[in-house]
């Protein structure tokens, strides 16, 4: 019988950082804010506290003060034990090589918690995919099917990467061929980078990668040694994004006003957790006029918002007109501002009278605590 004993949790804190480099210039992958109040990786450490898991290291590679501050003791996610928990595991591979390059360098950098860890099974995940997925339900799948691997993965258009795996199956579900070759817009059915194996299969597997100086899981493990393990595709349904790029970001934020789209992430009996901040409730002003916006925690409204994610602590002051905007986290937007697709970062301020303008396909981008 599987438990929460039998599980250890790898994520990926800085997986392709590189994609979105505006956003990730001061902060890791995983620590991004995503729809309103939470961070990237609060969908990847809710989907493993929601499979009991309760073993979880998260390894980390550059800019990740602002990851290891929003994950602190892992409170939020049940991590805070004696006996389990959050491990922050440091961006060194071993020996004298330095900082790792590639997921395998990372591993081996790490050789030494896997063995420690004593459990069966490994659910390793990158911090760039927003879902809400049944890892249980995944995991019995993974046991029933005999698969030395199994990959969950999404039917449609792949996103952008030089390692994003396609997959040809059989009919039941093993893979025969992995594409590595880039996107050409076509619907393929792509991997999300979340992976079931047993632990001491995962310490070979990268033990005999490194003898052979490889790095990179999807070509030099899963592709290369294809023909001899049993690797299994295990489709998600419903709402799945992975974050490859400031537009995607833009546009899966702005997909959260959508109630379908809110009811498949954030409904049913798994909830999102994420660091908790205490503020007061949103507070409107006697001209506030909003509609259709998510609106977080902590937010002053005194002017006009519309179509909009607004992040906890911001402040839209009197005669300010917001639309079709992203705004993080305690920015203030001035009084009689004008803005319009725009996407700023945390502790933004717009000056009084400033109007921006964007476009529905480029929103312009404001870095966190510039002065407009």
């Amino acid at each position: 019988m599987i438990n929460n004993n039998s599980v250890l949790g790898i994520v990926f804190g800085n997986s392709h950082d590189e994609m979105v480099k505006e956003l990730a210039e001061v902060r890791a992958m995983g620590s991004v804010p995503f729809g309103g109040r939470y961070r990237l990786i609060d969908f990847t450490l809710s989907n493993l506290c929601n499979a009991d898991v309760d073993r979880v290291g998260v390894i980390t590679k550059s800019n990740y003060q602002s990851l290891m501050g929003h994950l602190g003791s892992g409170k939020p996610w049940d991590l805070a034990r004696k006996n389990g928990g959050l491990y922050i595991l440091p961006p060194f591979a071993h020996g004298d090589r330095g900082v790792y390059h590639g997921q395998v360098d990372a591993l081996g950098g790490i050789r030494g918690f896997l063995t420690s860890s004593h459990r069966e099974y490994v659910i390793m995940c990158d911090a760039d995919v927003v879902s809400n997925i049944d890892l249980k339900k995944m995991l019995a799948a993974h046991i029933e099917s005999g698969a030395d691997i199994t990959i969950a993965c999404k039917r449609g258009v792949p996103p952008l990467g030089n390692d994003v795996m396609k997959f040809t199956t059989a009919a039941d579900g093993r893979v025969t061929d992995i594409d590595l070759s880039p996107t050409d817009g076509s619907d393929k059915l792509y991997s999300l980078n979340i992976t079931i194996l047993r632990r001491e299969l995962l310490i070979r597997l990268v033990d005999n990668a490194m003898g052979h100086n490889y790095t990179r899981l999807a070509a030099d493990i899963y592709q290369r040694r294809l023909d001899e393990l049993n690797i299994h595709a295990y489709e998600i349904e419903g709402y799945v994004a992975v974050i490859d790029s400031v537009d995607t970001y833009v546009r899966e934020n702005m997909r959260l006003l959508e109630s379908d789209v809110r009811r498949e992430l954030f409904g049913g009996n798994r909830p999102v957790l994420t660091k908790v901040r205490d503020e007061m409730p949103v507070r409107y002003g006697l001209n506030a006029d909003v509609k259709n916006s998510l609106i977080a925690d902590g937010c002053v409204i005194e002017g006009k918002v519309e179509n909009c994610v607004l992040f906890r602590g911001v402040k839209v002051n009197r005669g300010a007109v917001v639309r079709d905007s992203i705004i993080m986290q305690d920015t203030v937007v001035g009084d009689g501002a004008d803005l319009q697709y725009v996407c700023t970062d945390k502790d933004v301020v717009i000056t009084n009278g400033k109007v921006l303008r964007g476009s529905e396909n480029y929103h312009v981008y404001i870095r966190k605590a510039s002065v407009v």
